[in-house]
């Protein structure tokens, strides 16, 4: 038992190595999603039908965001193992399928928001409400999502540049973008939505005109960046003399790459169906779900980023031929997160009851928020394993079975129970949502066995 404890514990040089990877990827993402909370709380501040309306698109983009994210994934496995290689070329031709990819999509879900937009929001907005504050709602969502479109663009440009920039092990430069554009962000919110130095109160519109100027200001500074220091990064050398890149390559990753951008695609789907599913019981579960995953938000960046380590650091020792080493750094890893998130989930538990009296909004609201943040800290550790053995999964280029693993249960078991119990049974909304939280202990032990027989160890880029 000793042993085996031993096992899951690194010596000093193993956590200097992984926080050095994590604390940049922790600290950008932490700080991003600080003024995203800051952002929630002004919002809130201007009213409840405001802050849900909100809270709904800002669910429908997370959508497309995960879309960028799974799309890029399946290259980025390949841009892993070429670092680990150092095959500059190889890394190259991943940048330019990776921006062919973010293009594309980008392009389908401008013309799907700009069309279809106003239907997706009343999905959220449950007829057993007040009609008129559905239409304020709707009003201030749909306002608020024409002027998003345009933060579109220089996010996916971000994404291609600074997942690359991780994947090859710059970490810090990311991170200092994302701290520029928090920045940006959080000094325009307070200045456009209650219209301070002379300028307009502009609510939502104020909110998102924020939004999109900080995510222009990241992409400046990240692109810039690169392209000036082509000594660290030499793949982007030539990167737009030609757009073209090896069928070969391009074939793999489109089979890697498929079953990750359907399962990120499926999975932010099925995220915003859960959302819709928990909404039939009124705006003031909108509203409370919104402000539980603002602040759930925050401390997820511990586990998420720790899951970025392990497909960078696992990615780079399986592209090495290293295969016994990845096997116990990847043990290591995963127990590490959920240690981490043991105490992290202690620390939401503490702060839920008082977060959510921040908003002005309904006591009803507020006491549910609370709930709502209770469970997501109980559930913090298995979040934890969940992303780790997931992440696990994908760097050894086990697409189809984290597709399985993810998005295939999550449609199967989640959505049919979060449908049934939120519109066939009178249970609290919170012990609805509790159940259906818990449900994924079932996913921990499939990932626990797909781990542990090692499926993963592989080297997908051998010439």
């Amino acid at each position: 038992m000793k042993t085996r404890v031993k096992r899951l514990i690194g010596d000093r040089a193993f956590y200097r190595m992984v926080l050095a990877v994590t604390i940049p990827i922790m600290v950008q993402n932490g700080i991003t999603n600080f003024v995203s909370l800051l952002d929630n709380i002004m919002v809130g501040q201007v009213g409840t039908e405001q802050m849900s309306g909100v809270a709904i698109v800002n669910q429908l983009i997370f959508v497309f965001n995960l879309c960028i994210f799974g799309a890029l994934s399946g290259a980025g496995i390949f841009t892993a193992q070429f670092y680990g290689q150092g095959n500059h070329r190889g890394i190259r031709d991943t940048v330019r399928i990776k921006i062919w990819l973010a293009v594309s999509i980008t392009i389908v879900a401008e013309v799907v928001f700009l069309v279809f937009g106003e239907n997706l929001i009343s999905l959220y907005l449950a007829e057993e409400n007040d009609a008129a504050k559905n239409a304020v709602a709707l009003t201030h969502g749909l306002a608020y999502m024409r002027i998003m479109l345009v933060g579109l663009i220089p996010f996916m440009i971000v994404q291609v540049y600074s997942s690359t920039l991780r994947e090859t092990g710059e970490t810090l430069l990311p991170m200092k973008a994302g701290i520029l554009a928090v920045f940006v962000n959080m000094t325009l919110n307070y200045v456009l939505i209650f219209g301070k130095l002379g300028l307009p109160a502009l609510g939502v519109r104020g909110a998102a005109i924020a939004t999109v100027v900080s995510r222009f200001t990241e992409c400046f500074v990240v692109v810039g960046w690169t392209h000036i220091h082509k000594e660290k990064n030499r793949y982007v050398e030539g990167l737009y003399q030609s757009m073209r890149a090896p069928k070969k390559l391009v074939w793999n990753i489109i089979q890697k790459g498929t079953p990750l951008l359907i399962n990120e695609t499926l999975w932010a789907a099925g995220m915003a169906l859960l959302l819709q599913c928990y909404s039939v019981r009124g705006l003031s579960v909108v509203a409370a779900m919104n402000i539980s995953s603002t602040v759930s938000n925050v401390f997820n960046v511990a586990f998420i980023a720790l899951g970025n380590a392990v497909a960078i650091i696992i990615g780079q020792l399986l592209g090495a031929g290293k295969m016994e080493e990845a096997k116990d750094t990847d043990a290591k890893l995963i127990a590490f997160s959920v240690a981490i998130c043991v105490a992290i989930g202690v620390v939401m538990a503490l702060i839920a009851p008082a977060f959510p009296q921040i908003y002005n909004t309904s006591d009803e609201v507020k006491a549910l928020a609370a709930d709502f943040i209770w469970v997501a800290a109980l559930c913090m550790p298995q979040n934890a394993f969940m992303n780790t053995a997931y992440f696990t999964l994908r760097s050894g280029g086990k697409t189809v079975v984290t597709f399985l693993f993810d998005s295939v249960y999550m449609w199967c078991v989640n959505i049919p129970l979060a449908f049934v119990l939120s519109r066939y049974t009178g249970w609290n909304i919170v012990i609805v949502y509790l159940l259906c939280q818990m449900v994924d202990l079932v996913k921990c032990a499939i990932g626990y066995v797909l781990v542990k027989k090692g499926v993963w160890i592989q080297n997908i880029v051998v010439e």
